[in-house]
């Protein structure tokens, strides 16, 4: 199956939908102290690009953000946010194509260092895959997150 993926607003229900059984999907897998996604609106704000994935149907199967978190430490640092793709197109290059327009973004912007922080256990280990497949490597903590036993961290370098 093949989809498009656009640059969208979060505030529509069928993005409300797929961050919605995000969270659901997040929820028993760690402590909620332990769960940093952005909310709808965090996601509206002007520093993040949502993309959203759409079946040949045009309806709504995935969704990844891009935060653009400026100058951090030196370098031109952006944070992927959100990935998620609706179970039933698991396994069809969806999330493949997500983080494609993301890091196509990224470049666009002249961001130099992509990172991401994820879960650990079973019911993360698709996305870690995913995120290996692209080129990403496990770091340590980026960002302001905390250490902890329920965080895995991931970059990716776009610049020499």
């Amino acid at each position: 199956m093949a989809v498009s993926i656009a640059i969208e607003s979060p505030l529509q229900d069928e993005v409300k939908t797929l961050v919605a059984a995000l969270d659901a999907h997040l929820a028993p897998l760690a402590p909620a102290e332990f769960n940093f996604g952005l909310d709808i609106d965090e996601m509206a704000a002007s520093d993040t690009t949502v993309f959203v994935a759409r079946n040949g149907d045009g309806l709504a199967v995935g969704v990844g953000a891009l935060k653009d978190i400026g100058l951090y430490q030196g370098q031109h640092l952006g944070e992927i946010k959100r990935m998620y793709t609706d179970p039933a197109v698991r396994g069809q290059r969806t999330g493949a194509s997500l983080l494609d327009a993301i890091e196509s973004r990224a470049r666009a912007l002249g961001i130099e260092r992509l990172v991401l922080e994820t879960g650990v256990g079973e019911g993360l280990a698709a996305a870690v895959r995913l995120y290996e497949n692209h080129g990403f490597t496990e770091c340590g903590v980026v960002l302001d997150y905390p250490e902890s036993d329920y965080s895995r961290f991931f970059e990716k370098k776009l610049s020499a």
